[in-house]
């Protein structure tokens, strides 16, 4: 055996077929292309983007609020989340996602070197900066403490940098990593390109990123500012605000990717058999199985004239009981069901961003401007409010949760403002019958607003403290 494995040193030490050295694969131009492409696939993963039942921005994070009641007919995915049961070893598993994403995007940057300089040179780098500061930041988002309650020293989580793979990383303070995440991001905007075709950041993208960013720090004049830089590049690059007449082509992937609204969408294709919208619901032969309908309170705010009601819900009949089901995933017009881009950021959104930090700057005449803006493109025949006070501040952010509803964003809004998860006595029929949620209220600063960080990463890496 010994003299086989002699006879056989040279084959014993040739590179893997299916995979080469780092060093080899940074070289060329179509090299780094290549990277950053595989980076943005990283998002795609099965509890990150492109996540179904088990966790996923698609559902979760209303899953987790107050939007959605868990049908009785369904499959009951996902309820150790509706009901606050998760654990360590029962969690949404966000975590290998979004540091696989982080990992390729540090390689990118690692290799750097090996291009020559210029404007593409720039680009891939402002990509990938921009996709490291995107996964810390929801990485933040889960597992930390909101900005505004973190003190300096409370953890979050561990902002990677390197391709070691030894590397045993504590978590990075809070606060701290959301620096890290910010100074990515403003480092992105100044090397990005205003255009990398659909299913990749650009320059308004990344400026819009930085908008929500800085609400969630709760510095109003940045988040303005950056906004305001995002709706001047997209509009100088011919993306506008949807209006009325075709905002529901935006949820069919109907819309112009020239001039929609869409600043950043995951791409998802048939081929990647990633159907996201599996979480809400299956069609079937005795009609749409939701597995989480809108809760009667929160669909009742959706106006008649409310263009997003008939674009985000629909009506089944299933086992005889009427429900109001998710159709915001339902698929294209053609071909796989329940497979679609998923938007990751809009207009929409950043015009709340900036109508929310008007608002807390004491610029009323500047917030009451942006959601008018907004609601004139959501709203038949709307006349425009004149909301004042507190009156003012409570349409923005029932705006931004009518506008977000279904898109990953209740619960993380609920937890940076500080707010109680406060479920209604409605059940899951349509009109409010049928079995209710078992757990109708999470007090705001609660420790169930930190998913508990995954055992198996606890068990691999002693330097990471598990939340309380």
């Amino acid at each position: 055996m010994l003299l086989s494995l002699a006879g056989c040193k040279k084959e014993l030490i040739q590179s893997p077929t299916n995979a080469i050295p780092a060093g080899n694969a940074f070289v060329s131009p179509a090299n780094f292309t290549n990277a950053i492409l595989g980076t943005y696939s990283g998002l795609k993963g099965g509890n990150y983007y492109g996540g179904q039942d088990g966790g996923s921005m698609a559902t979760t994070p209303d899953v987790l609020s107050d939007n959605l009641i868990i049908c009785s007919q369904g499959r009951k995915s996902e309820q150790v989340f509706f009901n606050f049961t998760f654990n360590s070893n029962s969690v949404w598993n966000m975590w290998p996602d979004a540091y696989t994403t982080v990992l390729r995007a540090n390689y990118i940057l690692t290799n750097l070197g090996h291009l020559s300089a210029g404007t593409f040179k720039d680009n891939v780098q402002g990509e990938a900066l921009a996709l490291r500061a995107l996964s810390h930041f929801d990485l933040l988002r889960l597992y930390a403490k909101s900005y505004a309650s973190a003190g300096a020293q409370d953890p979050g989580v561990p902002y990677v940098t390197s391709t070691d793979p030894t590397l045993l990383p504590s978590r990075t303070p809070d606060k701290a990593a959301y620096d890290m995440v910010v100074a990515d991001l403003v480092q992105a905007q100044s090397l990005i390109a205003a255009d990398n075709g659909e299913g990749r950041l650009n320059k308004s993208a990344v400026e819009g990123l930085l908008s929500r960013v800085y609400l969630y720090r709760g510095e109003w004049q940045k988040s303005a500012d950056a906004a305001t830089a995002c709706i001047n590049e997209a509009g100088a690059n011919g993306h506008v605000l949807a209006n009325t007449d075709n905002f529901g082509s935006i949820w069919l992937d109907g819309d112009d990717p020239a001039t929609s609204e869409v600043l950043f969408r995951v791409k998802i294709i048939d081929a990647d058999g990633i159907p996201i919208g599996v979480g809400y619901e299956q069609s079937s032969p005795q009609g749409v199985k939701p597995e989480y309908v809108v809760d009667n309170a929160f669909y009742n705010l959706f106006a008649a004239n409310d263009v997003r009601k008939a674009a985000y819900t629909g009506t089944t009949v299933f086992n005889s009981e009427n429900f109001v089901y998710i159709k915001k995933y339902f698929g294209r017009a053609t071909g796989a069901a329940n497979t679609v881009d998923f938007k990751a950021l809009r207009l929409g959104e950043v015009y709340l961003n900036r109508a929310e930090a008007y608002y807390n700057l004491s610029q009323p005449a500047n917030a009451l401007a942006d959601l008018n803006t907004l609601r004139a493109g959501r709203y038949t025949g709307f006349a425009a409010g004149a909301e004042t006070g507190a009156n003012l501040y409570n349409a923005i952010l029932l705006q931004r949760r009518l506008e977000l509803a279904f898109e990953g964003s209740r619960f993380f809004d609920l937890k940076r403002l500080n707010a109680a998860i406060q479920r209604s006595d409605f059940g899951d029929q349509a009109g409010g019958a049928g079995p209710q949620a078992p757990v109708k209220l999470i007090s705001a600063g609660s420790n169930l607003f930190q998913m508990p960080i995954p055992q198996y990463e606890i068990n691999a890496n002693p330097n990471i403290t598990q939340n309380p």
